[in-house]
């Protein structure tokens, strides 16, 4: 390689990568380059160098592509929450099914030229879009501020008005900094130590109900804050607690369980025909309006009957596996999460749920006489562990739906999962709007 650091050079962007950034080739080597789009010119300077790879930063746009848009978002460049807000929403949709391709053609899973990639699933209203905050908090210039780390730091950028949050979430974390400068609560900071870390706060879509978890690193007293924000806020049905003093960028401890500080165990949320519970540690997805679309894709993708018994892997609080009741004979679902599995066995009447590791229990069950016709897995971005690759592999559970928001572990997983499954289709499903993320439901029938 013969660039440097600081270097200036001509560049063509022949495509966007997988987080969303401009990729050119200079002399050979490949070059990422933040901001920059698809079929531009760019002066680009070089910012680091890899063995295999050199990013840089866009210095003068040549040739601007005539997707280009100008981010609605103030705090764009600061936050690095939105990677690709600059790009015309229907090219992103273009770009998140190409995203699916270029990880297949990564991994090479058998059969990947042939695959049915479904075009990607868009919203009409591609904003405020996101039920859930988790937002961290600083005490900066005598004040509380929230917000999110500025890319590739621990560097506070306060957010106020997120245009891809829920604007009640968003007004609520606005008020929560204001009470918890006003009542003096301790504020962590990573040279004391102590106090309030990170606040999560969610919405239900359906019914409107809020709950609220302050994480901190030791106890704090929060009763005359909580009374002020639940007056200005009666959305707000449950407040809880967790402590965590792990010095890691863990935002839980899973040592201790959350505490409810005030009001009720779970809001109700709905998706599709059904209500459910959400306790505040449980799983749900981001964006519940384009949760509908995905479970509607799951469902037609699994093609369910009567006679199936399902496995619910990675259930969270069963909202996949509602889906299904009254479509098979039986539901068995699993999440190492203990507060997810008690929402599950209120969501799935007559579904059984414990507690555990898919890998582990699937096993156990087939032991004991259960073997499962149907599988629906929705994994965290690491995807499918290895040991519950192995167990599928080895049970071939006749049909198969794959609910996945990486894409890349996608394809990784895809390679062992298409030694026994053919791959009917992909259904790119858009989660994310302004990011380099994209849901995906692969539709697998064992060979």
């Amino acid at each position: 390689m013969t660039l440097k650091i600081k270097q200036k050079i001509p560049l063509k962007i022949k495509k966007i990568g997988i987080n969303g950034e401009g990729v050119g080739n200079f002399k050979g080597t490949t070059v990422f380059v933040t901001g920059a789009l698809k079929g531009e010119d760019v002066y680009a300077e070089i910012t680091s160098l890899a063995p295999n790879f050199a990013t840089a930063k866009v210095l003068k746009l040549n040739k601007k592509s005539p997707h280009r848009v100008v981010p609605m978002c103030e705090i764009y460049k600061q936050c690095g929450g939105c990677q690709i807000m600059h790009l015309a929403y229907p090219q992103q949709l273009l770009f998140k099914q190409d995203l699916l391709r270029q990880a297949l053609k990564k991994f090479r899973p058998e059969g990947f030229e042939t695959y049915e990639v479904r075009k990607t699933i868009g919203m009409k209203n591609p904003e405020h879009y996101r039920a859930k905050l988790q937002f961290q908090t600083r005490f900066l210039g005598e004040k509380v501020r929230a917000g999110l780390f500025a890319e590739n730091s621990h560097r506070l950028v306060e957010i106020k008005n997120c245009l891809a949050q829920d604007e009640t979430t968003q007004a609520i974390i606005t008020e929560i900094t204001e009470l918890l400068t006003f009542h003096r609560i301790p504020i962590y900071n990573e040279r004391k130590f102590d106090g309030i870390r990170t606040v999560m706060v969610r919405r239900a879509h359906q019914t409107g109900q809020v709950q609220i978890i302050f994480i901190s690193s030791e106890r704090v007293e929060l009763t005359r804050t909580i009374a002020s924000l639940t007056e200005k806020f009666p959305e707000i049905k449950t407040v809880a607690l967790n402590i965590n003093r792990k010095n890691t960028s863990e935002i839980y401890s899973n040592t201790s369980e959350t505490e409810i500080l005030w009001g009720e165990r779970a809001i109700l949320e709905g998706v599709l025909d059904y209500t459910f519970e959400l306790s505040p540690r449980a799983f749900y997805q981001l964006n519940p309006e384009q949760t509908n679309t995905l479970y509607t894709e799951a469902v037609k993708a699994m093609d369910a009957r009567l006679d199936d018994d399902l496995i619910d892997a990675y259930s969270g609080t069963g909202t996949i596996g509602r889906a299904f009741l009254g479509k098979v004979r039986s539901i068995r679902g699993m999440d190492v999460i203990p507060e997810s599995i008690d929402d599950a066995r209120v969501n799935v009447p007559g579904g059984i749920y414990e507690v555990g590791t898919a890998e582990s229990l699937i096993p156990q069950w087939v032991a004991d006489g259960f073997k499962a016709t149907a599988l629906i897995v929705d994994p965290p971005r690491t995807g499918l562990d290895d040991k519950l690759l192995d167990t599928i592999v080895a049970t071939k559970p006749a049909k198969m739906v794959y609910v996945s928001c990486n894409v890349s572990t996608l394809a990784r997983d895809l390679v062992k999962l298409a030694q026994v499954y053919d791959v009917k289709y992909i259904q790119s499903v858009d989660m994310f709007p302004h990011t380099a993320r994209t849901e995906a439901v692969v539709k697998l029938v064992r060979k």
